[in-house]
């Protein structure tokens, strides 16, 4: 029950991403997939049309892009016709010079062929002419989908609810994300520039050669093909489980070392280097096994494809020395052509088992990244929101409850109301609601009964742009950016001009401290802003507040986190931020809220006291024994 209510009232309005915020009573989304022996090519017509936005840019501004990409299918076109034609080249030159009764010198069936050659390309590891036009004039496109893809997905994660980010560890999604966008990539180049390409060579040639020869040779291929495909189909999708656990192990791997770095003080605070390496070492073991495992089964598979290709070679190869020996109408050149047909056809479909993998891998890949996608924001506008028309910022509760979960509520039908311009502080025990109260009004969640008005009207019936524009936040914990500290006071409002800025840091009291910095306000402020005290970041993060100019203020324990004497500097920068402006105030030190224009006292979810500071202590009642525990504490 402890742990509950520490949940509720210290996780802070805006916290960094760790493993102490993994509390959260949300149920849990899945980086993995629930049922880890389905196929990968389950729902694969779904999984491509997923892909389709990313595939043609629609807009007439990418005419440019949408040239190129007709451009590389005509050339991948031709290129299927340069196929054709190359092991028929080779026969006539063959035969031309194997004739005995007329033996010529072509040149220039020489020049066609080594042209031919040199726009295909030489061989399975040399790219023709046509294929690096094709990938130069590619480049373009696989940046524009490659870039859509992150974009859409780094929109998406920011438009999730705070409750689901509570539940995830920022190194487990950036690896989904990383490897879900590369296999978008793969997939894209894979199925129309490999694997149709080597489908279209593998039916010309099936077809040419039964027209060439005679049909056995058609059988012979045919049959290698089927036996080729089955075996790597079977082999590849046995291994699907394989690759899920060891993108399972891989997450954990590295989600542990991000935890790890991202706690780094916590780890030095208890001498847990060690522990850290060792548990690193074991994720980095456990993901090694399912690596060479995953090695082993693909080894199986290669050697299986080999002796397949490897039997269909021998038997057409016999087929044509024989016809070449016991036939007059077959030649030498008629034995070299089909070889060349034959390593040519065998050379994409050796690719296609690869090709085949590389889907499969990607699809695998993919999945974790359409869950993140198919994943719906818990908090949405509803579909006739409207703008919040500001005026003065009177905030309402009426009779407002609300729990994390169904079985546990925190708020208990609590009603106050803030007049324009009013300062009123929320105190009481932890896990009495107050932190709750703030996410409520910023509409982290909405509450499960009653309503939140601001100037009369239902936050949830106005778009949450608008309801955070005019909410500004001071939580306890200060996190910053791993940048300036222009950059984190300007994060306030980002068009704002460097004379705003510097008037905002005078307002907070930073100004001249930031000048004693090595390099002022272009002074990197390192990760989470440790290269600040407790108080510098604090006055940073009034400065951004205050640049912001919002119509209310939300204090979240703002100071509780500093000592009595920089609390006690730091008040007059927060009466500046708060003057003239709606405040709503968590407090746990008392004395921060003496001068409040009401005080609400919260005690299990509900109001037991409300008033002024003076009211209060003569009622004797809850409120007075805090302040005399605090009096006594030496808290005051």
């Amino acid at each position: 029950m402890m742990e509950r209510n520490m949940y509720k009232e210290k996780e802070q309005l805006f916290v960094p991403h760790s493993k102490e915020n993994s509390a959260s009573p949300e149920p849990k989304v899945r980086t993995t997939p629930k049922k880890k022996s389905r196929s990968t090519w389950k729902n694969f017509w779904t999984k491509l049309m997923a892909l389709a936005p990313y595939m043609w840019p629609k807009k007439a501004i990418y005419r440019n892009l949408q040239i190129r990409i007709i451009l590389c299918f005509f050339l991948l076109g031709i290129g299927r016709v340069i196929n054709l034609y190359i092991p028929i080249y080779n026969k006539i030159i063959v035969d031309s010079l194997t004739n005995l009764d007329a033996v010529a010198y072509r040149w220039d069936w020489i020049v066609i062929y080594v042209s031919l050659k040199f726009l295909q390309g030489g061989g399975l590891d040399t790219l023709g002419f046509l294929n690096d036009l094709r990938s130069l004039l590619w480049v373009a496109v696989q940046q524009y989908t490659s870039r859509e893809v992150k974009v859409t997905l780094f929109r998406h994660l920011h438009g999730l609810s705070l409750s689901w980010h509570l539940n995830r560890k920022t190194g487990e999604v950036l690896r989904v994300m990383d490897r879900g966008t590369e296999s978008v990539d793969n997939l894209i180049n894979v199925i129309f520039f490999s694997l149709a390409p080597a489908v279209i060579d593998i039916l010309i040639a099936v077809i040419y050669l039964c027209t060439a020869f005679n049909y056995w040779f058609g059988i012979t291929v045919l049959t290698t093909l089927v036996m080729y495909v089955a075996v790597t189909v079977i082999l590849i999708e046995s291994r699907s489980d394989i690759r899920r656990a060891m993108n399972e192990a891989d997450n954990k791997r590295r989600g542990r070392s991000v935890d790890s770095l991202l706690n780094f003080e916590t780890v030095k605070y208890y001498n847990a280097e060690n522990y850290e390496v060792e548990t690193f070492n074991g994720e980095l073991l456990k993901f090694q096994g399912k690596q060479l495992k995953a090695n082993l089964t693909l080894n199986i598979l290669h050697c299986s494809q080999n002796v397949v290709l490897c039997a269909g070679l021998l038997a057409g190869s016999l087929m044509a020395a024989r016809m070449a020996t016991e036939t007059s109408t077959s030649t030498v050149g008629d034995y070299v052509m089909f070889l060349s047909y034959v390593v040519q056809l065998y050379g994409p479909l050796n690719m296609f088992g690869f090709h085949y993998r590389q889907i499969q891998n990607s699809f695998v890949d993919m999945e974790n990244m359409l869950d993140l996608l198919e994943q719906e924001p818990a908090i949405v506008d509803c579909p006739d929101a409207t703008s919040l028309d500001v005026n003065g910022g009177a905030i309402q509760f009426e009779r407002v409850t609300f729990g994390y979960v169904s079985e546990e509520i925190v708020l208990k039908e609590v009603s106050f109301s803030l007049m324009q311009g009013q300062t009123v502080a929320l105190v009481g025990p932890s896990g009495s609601g107050k932190s709750t109260i703030l996410r409520l009004l910023f509409r982290f969640y909405d509450a499960d009964a009653g309503s939140i008005k601001l100037d009369g009207q239902n936050i949830e019936h106005v778009s949450q742009n608008s309801l955070r524009k005019a909410i500004g936040v001071v939580p306890q914990d200060t996190v910053l950016f791993n940048n300036t500290v222009k950059f984190n006071i300007k994060y306030g409002r980002m068009d704002a001009s460097d004379a705003d800025v510097i008037e905002a840091s005078k307002g907070a009291d930073i100004h001249d401290r930031i000048m004693t910095f090595p390099e002022a306000y272009g002074t990197i402020v390192g990760e989470r802003g440790l290269r600040l005290s407790g108080g510098e970041k604090q006055r940073v993060a009034i400065a951004r507040t205050l640049l912001k100019a919002p119509e209310i203020v939300l204090l979240d324990e703002a100071t509780s986190s500093l000592d009595t004497h920089a609390e006690r500097n730091i008040q007059a920068s927060l009466r500046k931020l708060c003057e003239h402006r709606t405040t709503l105030i968590v407090a746990h030190r008392l004395s921060t809220v003496i001068h409040a224009d009401e005080i609400l006292v919260l005690k299990d979810g509900e109001v037991v006291e409300r008033g002024r500071h003076s009211e209060l202590v003569e009622k004797e009642g809850l409120y007075c024994d805090m302040w005399k525990r605090q009096l006594d504490s030496g808290l005051e």
